[in-house]
């Protein structure tokens, strides 16, 4: 990998502009009004697009040659640049709607296609996640590591659910229900990037999910695996971004996870005509 900045640094921005998304966040909480669904379940309010504003101000101000991947603005930048950051303003945005506060501003920045740099910023609970490669993982600037738990008997997972969830058998609903009675319990937070963060502090011991974009899940992949975790596809193999899919875990249970969901059969039911 070559690059003209040190991670540090990189850090330390992507530091900037989460706090920046997050304060944003806390001044539109509770005072919404205008709620949009971009498709069945999927909501966006103008708390998600002032808060991209403000992180994409900072981003622009240090890097304003790199490409970006934004949730609401979509691909901008220089789409030549082998920097990409992926920003997802405000993850949990069903949550923050309905004023649950489990919600995170999340940036990630990708060299050559390979998260390198994450920050997760929970405004609510005042929690910063962060982590670059070769670097750590901190909460709140102190290290932070995944758990010892060493059997799916003994985990705390969590996962989610995909907007098409309505639509599709391909829905998690089936893994959901297997995994509650083989666990000690199956969470489901509503935000990728803080459940990912969860699993880098030991909160949790493992998380899959499907129809996840990168700007969901880019910057935790980035606290999982530097905290000592495992994150692949479902089968153990290479995790690609593209695919929507991830398995993460502490490195303890992830074979055990593995094979239990490659054995779930889908539910018998048929969407509504």
């Amino acid at each position: 990998m070559t690059i003209d900045t040190p991670l540090q640094t990189y850090l330390d921005i992507s530091t900037e502009a989460a706090l920046a998304g997050g304060a944003v966040l806390q001044q539109y909480w509770g005072k919404l009004n205008n709620i949009q669904e971009k498709r069945p379940g999927d909501l966006v309010t103008e708390a998600d697009q002032a808060a991209e504003q403000a992180v994409l101000e900072v981003i622009g101000r240090h890097f304003p040659q790199h490409q970006i991947l934004a949730e609401e603005s979509g691909h901008q930048g220089n789409q030549d640049s082998p920097y990409l950051w992926a920003i997802d303003p405000l993850d949990g945005t069903t949550n923050y709607a309905h004023q649950y506060p489990f919600s995170a501003t999340s940036i990630a920045l990708l060299i050559n296609g390979v998260p390198e740099v994450g920050v997760v910023f929970d405004p609510f609970h005042q929690e910063l996640f962060r982590a670059a490669t070769g670097l750590g993982a901190t909460r709140n600037r102190h290290p932070i590591q995944v758990s010892q738990t060493p059997s799916l008997a003994n985990s705390l997972l969590v996962t989610g659910f995909a907007y098409d969830r309505r639509e599709t058998t391909d829905n998690n609903y089936a893994e959901f229900c297997h995994l509650t009675h083989l666990t000690q319990g199956v969470r489901r937070g509503g935000s990728a990037s803080i459940d990912l963060a969860y699993i880098a502090c030991g909160r949790l011991d493992g998380y899959w999910e499907r129809g996840l974009s990168t700007w969901d899940i880019a910057a935790g992949i980035v606290l999982v695996k530097e905290a000592g975790g495992r994150v692949t596809a479902y089968d153990q193999s290479p995790q690609q971004l593209a695919s929507g899919r991830l398995l993460a875990t502490n490195g303890h249970i992830h074979t055990a996870l593995s094979q239990e969901l490659m054995q779930v059969q889908p539910l018998n039911w048929s969407p509504p005509q």
